[in-house]
């Protein structure tokens, strides 16, 4: 009698297969649900302005150097491109904004170039990027 009580003993443990499961499901989730930083590739030093309003949700970077190169995704890319890339990224994501960081010292025939891009593809809701002063 005493054999069987002490075998019953040993086979009490805790089963953690299904606290596993919710661990990892959890984290699958949180994965997918994040929201990453996108960044254009270079560093731009924006110009001020007064009427700065914060945008949120950016998707889509477009940066304009001071040395008049277009960046996309951390590559440097031909203006005439821009539609393109544009359009491919708002297929992949519909919902996203762009947002144009152009240099200060930039010219801004071509930031109008880029700008005249991101129409063409069918994008309304685009802001061009500004530090408050």
């Amino acid at each position: 009698m005493r054999k069987a009580s002490r075998s019953s003993e040993d086979d009490t443990e805790i089963d953690m297969t299904p606290m596993l499961d919710i661990v990892f499901i959890m984290l699958i989730f949180f994965i997918v649900t994040a929201s990453f930083v996108k960044e254009s590739g270079i560093q731009v030093h924006r110009p001020d302005a007064k009427t700065s309003v914060k945008a949120n949700k950016a998707n889509i970077m477009i940066a304009v150097s001071s040395n008049n190169e277009v960046w996309m995704e951390k590559r440097r890319v031909d203006v005439r491109a821009v539609r393109a890339n544009v359009e491919r990224l708002r297929a992949e994501n519909p919902e996203g904004s762009v947002v144009i960081q152009a240099d200060k010292d930039a010219k801004s025939g071509v930031v109008m170039e880029v700008i005249d891009a991101v129409r063409q593809a069918n994008v309304t809701n685009y802001v061009v990027a500004t530090t408050k002063k």
